[in-house]
């Protein structure tokens, strides 16, 4: 019975530090990111580089993009070009594409 316990009390703590990493939030894309200055990315999409970036007009940022995997009024929100990332919803790259709808 002793035994038993234990192997419980273990599983247990095992499983709740599984648990307390998976549900760890994503970390932030830093804009000096690799995947990020390929990509123009900002996280405030009003500093863009407009002669840069001339694709880019005011009003585009992340959470109305296609690819922003968040909901609109989310601050921050995954995007599949950024695999294990959150982008700002705010934020704005030069992938951006208009969200249907």
């Amino acid at each position: 019975m002793h035994t038993t316990r234990r192997v419980f009390m273990m599983t247990v703590a095992a499983g709740g530090a599984t648990l307390a990493t998976g549900a760890r939030a994503q970390a932030k894309l830093d804009e000096k990111d690799p995947q990020a200055i390929a990509l123009g990315y900002f996280a405030d999409a009003t500093k863009v580089d407009t002669k840069k970036y001339p694709k880019y007009a005011a009003g585009q940022v992340c959470t109305n993009c296609a690819l922003y995997q968040g909901k609109p009024t989310d601050a921050w929100g995954g995007c599949p070009l950024f695999a294990g990332k959150q982008v700002a919803g705010k934020g704005w790259c030069s992938a951006w594409a208009k969200k249907a709808g």
